[in-house]
This record gives structure tokens, C-alpha cells and sequence, in this order.
């Protein structure tokens, strides 16, 4: 009998399964993408801060320092990397702080932050130059905040979709707090992880570039069985209204129990999201069909966090079925007594 019990169970969520139900709520609500897209629309047409002059000279002095101890055979590599992040600090804007760092949970994605666009179909973009360390500075301690309250205005959007109008969701400035002491939570865990593997990294690449390179693959091939664990730290406070500590205390509880599913619906949230970036950053910043890759892109990744909210949502209901199923079991007597 407790045999059958268990095999009345539903059979857990899959992962095309919420994908589809993501873009199905997205299309229905097409409004939700009007904040990605408004912020990409923002960076793409609006000013750009540079911090070109204030930083240029550091990162120079570092390469110059870092050449000395570069082989010959090693120099063109060497030179192609010190053009592209000295390409890289040209074109950066400040305000990209507003959008999501890919490596914190919450937050909103930003096409035009990937691809720093310089030229637009209304010409170059006016450029403010930051001159001065404590602008720098006091710029970052505002838009960073802003950025992460905006990403929490946006998870909550998306999340009361999925709720429903039956479901009172959480508040707005429970979810701007919520987000924010996760946002500090990350910060912390990063730099405590971050500081041991680049002097690791430095101590390899003293002893041979070989080895530097083999361990990048190494850590970049873990990182995914660390991301899988963190992708779903956010979702317990918007869907089911918990404070930032339990919400990743049952993100981590949840993938104990499904991983391999949990682990598939990662990926192919991370290979949706990332080859069809591709795809939207094809028409020149220069032209108007550029409108077209930000509003597309808006438009996915927005269905692909409503597909990660009805993941999360059915796979902790399946979970808590199965866990009240198997105490409703240890609580018959035996059958065998």
C-alpha cells in the first residue's frame, strides 16, 4: 500500500514544461519587459560616463608591470589582452552599474551594458568625462543601490505574474530590502572566494601559464555546480516570502533533492540567454533595427525569469508533496506488525 501511495505522486516539473509556461506568461503580459527594455533603451540613446582618463593610467602601470615577466613567444597574446581591456575601459559607461553583474543574483539584464555601444542612430553618445576619485566613488555607492532596488522592483513584477491575482504578493519595500541584504550576502561570499583564487591563479601563472590555464578551466568547469545551487536564492523571496538568509538556506535545500533536473533547467536558461544574445547584438548600434535585438532580448529574458519563478515554484510543491507523503507513511503502523 505505501508503494502505491508514493506512485499517485505527480511526476516532478520539467524543464520545457516551465520554459513554456514562462514565455506563455510574458506573452500575455507584455508590459513586464517595459523596464528592460526601458533601461537598455536608456544606455543605448543616453550619456555615457567615462572613467577612461581616472582609470587608464592603472591599468597601463599594471601592464607594464605584468610584460616584464612575459616570454617572447607569449608577447602577441599578451598585446592582444592589454587591447582589448584598454577597448574595453574606452567604451565603458558608468551608468551600466544601473544593469545586472552577472554574477549577482538580482538585478536587470542589460543588452546594451554587454556591448557598450558608442555610436547610435542619433549620433555618438555625449560623453561626461569623470575626472575626480570621489565622483567615481560617490557614482558607484548610487547606482549600484539603485541598480539593485531596480532588480528587485523587476523580480517582484515578474514574480506577482506568475502568483496571481488571487495571491497578495510581497511588498515593494520588502522586496527593495530583501534584495539589497542579498545583493551584500553575494558581495561577502565573492570576495571572501575570489581574494584565495586569484593568488592562486597568480601563483600558478608564476610557476607556468600552462598551469594558469588548465586551472581557469578547472575552476570555470566547478563554478557550474556552484551556480546551480545560487541560481535560485532570490526566488524564496518573492515567491514565497522569505528573508534573505532562508531564501538561500532553501534554494540549497531544494537543489539537494534536484539537482540533475534543477542543474538542466540552469543550463538551458544559461545557453538560451547567452546564444540568443548573439542574435540580438547583430544590428549595428548605428541603426534602428538595433530597437528590434533590445526589445527581443527583453522579451526572453524576461520569460526566462518567469520560467525560473514557475520552476521554483512547482519544485517546491513537489517537494513538500513527496516530504508530507513520506511522513504520512512513517506515521501507519507497519503492515508487517
Amino acid at each position: 500500500m505505501d508503494v502505491e501511495k508514493l506512485e499517485t505522486l505527480p511526476p516532478p516539473p520539467g524543464v520545457f514544461g516551465s520554459l513554456k509556461a514562462g514565455f506563455d506568461i510574458v506573452s500575455n503580459h507584455v508590459a513586464l519587459i517595459l523596464l528592460p527594455l526601458s533601461l537598455d533603451l536608456f544606455l543605448w540613446l543616453g550619456p555615457r560616463l567615462s572613467v577612461e582618463g581616472l582609470v587608464s593610467p592603472f591599468f597601463i602601470y599594471l601592464f607594464e608591470q605584468g610584460r616584464r615577466g612575459v616570454a617572447d613567444s607569449d608577447l602577441e597574446t599578451f598585446m592582444e589582452r592589454q587591447t582589448l581591456v584598454m577597448g574595453w575601459l574606452q567604451d565603458f559607461n558608468l551608468l551600466n552599474l544601473l544593469a545586472k553583474v552577472q554574477w549577482l543574483p538580482v538585478g536587470i539584464s542589460s543588452l546594451s551594458a554587454q556591448s557598450l555601444p558608442v555610436e547610435t542612430p542619433l549620433g555618438v553618445q555625449s560623453v561626461v568625462v569623470i575626472s575626480s576619485v570621489w565622483v567615481l566613488l560617490g557614482m558607484a555607492i548610487v547606482l549600484i543601490p539603485l541598480g539593485w532596488a531596480g532588480g528587485g522592483l523587476f523580480f517582484r513584477q515578474v514574480s506577482g505574474s506568475i502568483q496571481g491575482e488571487g495571491e497578495a504578493g510581497v511588498g515593494i519595500l520588502r522586496s527593495i530590502v530583501q534584495t539589497m541584504f542579498l545583493s551584500v550576502l553575494w558581495l561577502v561570499f565573492l570576495f571572501l572566494l575570489l581574494i584565495p583564487l586569484s593568488l592562486m591563479l597568480v601563483l600558478f601563472a608564476l610557476i607556468s601559464p600552462v598551469i594558469a590555464n588548465v586551472a581557469v578551466i578547472v575552476i570555470t568547469f566547478l563554478s557550474f555546480w556552484l551556480i546551480v545551487p545560487l541560481f535560485f536564492t532570490p526566488h524564496g523571496i518573492f515567491i514565497r516570502k522569505q528573508n534573505a538568509l532562508y531564501s538561500i538556506i532553501a534554494s540549497l535545500r531544494m537543489i539537494r533533492f534536484s539537482l540533475p533536473t534543477s542543474g538542466m533547467f540552469v543550463l538551458s536558461v544559461f545557453i538560451l540567454s547567452r546564444g540568443l544574445d548573439i542574435l540580438w547584438s547583430a544590428p549595428n548600434s548605428e541603426s534602428w533595427l538595433a530597437l528590434v535585438g533590445l526589445a527581443g532580448h527583453a522579451f526572453m529574458t524576461t520569460a526566462l525569469l518567469a520560467a525560473s519563478f514557475v520552476y521554483y515554484r512547482d519544485m517546491s510543491d513537489w517537494l513538500q508533496n513527496v516530504y508530507e507523503r513520506f511522513q504520512q507513511i512513517g506515521k501507519r503502523p507497519s503492515s508487517m506488525a
